[in-house]
């Protein structure tokens, strides 16, 4: 576990300087933010993508602000180190500036972002201004995302693989996920697909930091083994059996 000390924004542009990784994690709700917390991560990224891969939506579009004020809320009650960046959902950003600029408030005022992050930022550019111009610090997503891959019809697999000479022509940090490599300043992971959370994890044969649906899976398994042979079940008080 790394320094209690809280993550901030100086002190992510320090570790750029310094050549040390930045660590970002994706999280949707309190009590994996506060694992992740304690593993001592420096971002926890509160996704819109919460709604593909935690609740079941067919596609990214269909989150909104409310919803990702709600979960920002969750991951923001169980964060005490890391700084937590909250994404803006598909419509304030193309709204327009003003319509951004709201929502960021919001995120900020009432979820406790400390940072929002923008999908396809370089096509808004007056967006991107006017936070910055509001004192919101902006997580600028290039490249295929979630929102621009639906969009444009492209596998959201087909991620863009920014080199060694990006990282070094720009004075900020440079983070990317699956689409890059340790030549990055840091990498970003969806804290679901490393633990191997998801269903699709019980026949998936990718080697990952560990496999909770199979573990889940063999728990019930296990526990509806006991109840249905009249068993105590594990974690209970001693039943008594008589008054």
């Amino acid at each position: 576990m790394e320094s209690e000390k809280t993550v901030t924004i100086p002190a992510l542009q320090q570790m750029k300087r310094e050549g040390k990784k930045i660590v970002g994690v994706v999280a949707w709700d309190y009590q994996i933010a506060q694992i992740i917390d304690r593993a001592g991560v420096d971002i926890i990224s509160v996704g819109d993508t919460v709604g593909i891969n935690l609740w079941g939506h067919p596609n990214p579009l269909e989150v909104t602000l409310e919803e990702m004020i709600v979960v920002c809320k969750a991951v923001r009650r169980g964060t005490k180190r890391a700084l937590v960046s909250c994404d803006f959902p598909f419509g304030p950003l193309q709204e327009g500036a003003d319509s951004a600029v709201k929502a960021a408030i919001r995120l900020i005022k009432e979820a406790g972002a400390d940072m929002i992050k923008l999908d396809g930022a370089a096509d808004f550019p007056e967006a991107v201004r006017a936070l910055s111009r509001a004192g919101i610090p902006v997580f600028a997503q290039f490249g295929i995302t979630p929102q621009t891959a639906l969009a444009y019809g492209i596998p959201y697999s087909a991620m863009n693989k920014p080199g060694a000479e990006v990282v070094r022509a720009v004075s900020i940090p440079v983070i990317g996920g699956f689409g890059g490599g340790p030549w990055l300043d840091g990498r970003m992971r969806m804290a679901h697909a490393a633990i191997g959370y998801a269903a699709s994890a019980l026949e998936s044969k990718v080697e990952n930091y560990a496999n909770v649906a199979k573990i889940t899976l063999d728990a019930m398994t296990a526990y509806a083994a006991d109840v249905r042979a009249a068993r105590q079940i594990k974690g209970a008080a001693p039943a008594k059996s008589g008054p």
